[in-house]
Order: structure tokens, then sequence, then C-alpha cells
């Protein structure tokens, strides 16, 4: 079975996805590289059967979202599930000052993950410690912020445009293009609007959070779209009713590796565990004849087998 990229509807957990996809697909074997809450929308992708050995090459796939951020109104979740906490008024900032606040949030970072969110401390979720209306100590974690690209600044998140269509430099608005749904707004308040490319477990609802603390005021994420995850971009996406009739990606296609192509013998030797020289450095996919014979990590001396494939 293949790999597909699903176009998740707002309100849907990934989980649900994924337990949609097994009936649809008639399989209990489908796993998925990331996860998107649920008033989230966009890309998830799903690998199903065989293609469950994909997931850990694909979980650090790189994403981009667009992300509408709401100043002047806290949130517990830090998205519009709400309630509301904290409110202050805000005046809309000027774009140069926006702009200067997400140049200082690009590159590697730490960032503390939301109270309301899967990471496990000492064995319990926090998300679950949150609703019983505690509170863990979440270590922050190495993230990475490739690029944020303000968009523009509105009144309100309706306001702020919510057609869009994709572009050479990714998804744009265009009165023209697609209407995202996002969810109803705990309040009116001055609204960011940015495109963001982020590394394997960044937060939005943080990133939202921690840029309205750099302006000085509360803030949370009223809107969530994720457009691409790795090589599978959004306008690619199937929807939930039409997972039974997804294509997807063969095994191969969805490893976005350098590929190198074997003889019989590097092959064999892979398939059976040894570590065969190679001046090859960095993680690469070995095929043979066009199939998947291994994912491995070279040296420049020799490969060591991630996981191969018979």
């Amino acid at each position: 079975m293949p790999v597909i990229a699903v176009d998740k509807p707002l309100g849907l957990t990934s989980h649900d996805v994924v337990n949609r996809a097994r009936r649809a697909l008639g399989t209990r074997r489908v796993g998925h590289t990331g996860t998107l809450d649920p008033l989230a929308t966009g890309v998830l992708v799903l690998c199903v059967d065989d293609s469950t050995k994909l997931v850990q090459f694909m979980e650090a796939d790189s994403k981009d979202y667009l992300a509408w951020i709401a100043l002047g109104g806290a949130s517990p979740t830090l998205d519009a599930e709400g309630p509301l906490g904290e409110v202050v008024e805000v005046a809309l900032p000027p774009e140069a000052e926006v702009r200067a606040v997400l140049a200082g949030f690009l590159g590697p970072q730490a960032q503390v993950p939301p109270q309301y969110s899967a990471v496990q401390v000492g064995g319990r979720r926090a998300y679950a410690v949150a609703r019983s209306g505690g509170e863990l100590d979440l270590p922050a974690r190495s993230v990475v912020i490739h690029s944020l690209e303000l968009l523009g600044v509105y009144g309100s998140v309706e306001e702020a445009p919510r057609t869009f269509s994709r572009g050479a430099a990714g998804w744009t608005p265009d009165s023209d293009g697609r209407t995202f749904t996002l969810p109803p707004p705990l309040g009116r308040f001055p609204t960011l609007l940015v495109r963001a490319s982020v590394g394997s477990g960044t937060y939005l609802r943080s990133l939202a959070r921690d840029v309205g603390a750099a302006l000085g005021v509360p803030a949370h994420l009223a809107g969530l779209v994720r457009t691409r995850v790795g090589r599978y971009d959004l306008a690619d996406g199937v929807s939930v009713e039409h997972l039974a009739d997804a294509a997807g990606l063969p095994d191969l296609a969805a490893l976005d590796f350098p590929r190198i192509e074997a003889d019989e013998r590097l092959a064999r030797e892979l398939r059976q565990g040894k570590r065969p020289g190679h001046a090859a450095v960095g993680r690469h996919v070995v095929t043979l004849n066009g199939a998947l014979v291994a994912v491995v990590d070279g040296d420049g001396e020799v490969l060591r087998v991630v996981r191969a494939w018979a």
C-alpha cells in the first residue's frame, strides 16, 4: 500500500483520520508522520501497511504552515479552543516591528511545548494533566524555524485573508484560490498572518504565544493550515471522503533522500546487515534495478543499514 497525503478537515483529530483510513482501506496498519491538532487543517501524511516502515524516516520532514496569530488574548490551549484568559487592548503593530520580532525566532532554538499537548513527563501526558486542572513543568525542546514571512497585519481574524493559491513562494492570498475553514474566533483581536517553514517538533501554538510575548502582549493561534510536509503539498492531498480511492505514492517515491543505485553484491550485503565500503556521506536510499533495498547512513568509508527491505 502507498503513502497518502490527506487533507485533514477542521475538528478531526489525527487519530480520527487514521481510524477512517483503516476502515476505508481495510487494514489496521496505518500510521501518520506528524500530528495535527483538531483545530488545524491541512496535510496529514499516512503510511499504510508495509509503508509504515517509512514513518521513522518521514517524521523529521520540514513542514510549511499558514498561521493566523491573534494579539491581545491568551488561551490555556494556546489556540482558538479557549477559553479566553488574559485580555488586553492592543493597537495594530507596525509591520516593520512585527517583521523584526519574527526575524528573532529564526534558526535553532529552545521552545516550551503547550500544556495541552501529547508531551509526556514522568509517564503523564501534558494534556491529561491540563484537563484535570494541573500543569506540568515541561522542559524546552530544541526546534528549528527555517522561515517566518509576514503576509499582513489585520484588525481581526475575520478581516485577514483565508483564500489562497499555491505559487512559487508557497501558498499566497488569492481571491480566486481555495478558501480555508478556520475555527470560530475567540474575539476581535489584531491578527498577524504568517507563512512559516519549520523543522520537526515545532509547535505553532507555542510560536504564537512567544511572538505575542516578544511584542509585549498575550496571544494565541487563531487558525492554522499545514500546507506542506516534506515533498507532500496540500494541493496534492486527498479528502477523508476519498481515502478508499487514493492512489498515493509508492515507498521509494516517498523517501526524500539522495539515491545510490546498487549492484547485486552491494544489495545482498546490505540486506544481510553488513557494512560494505562506500564513499557516500549522510543518509541515502539504496535501490537495485529501481526497487528499494535499504535506507543507509554513510560516513565516507562504509554504509550502515538503518532499515532494509527484502
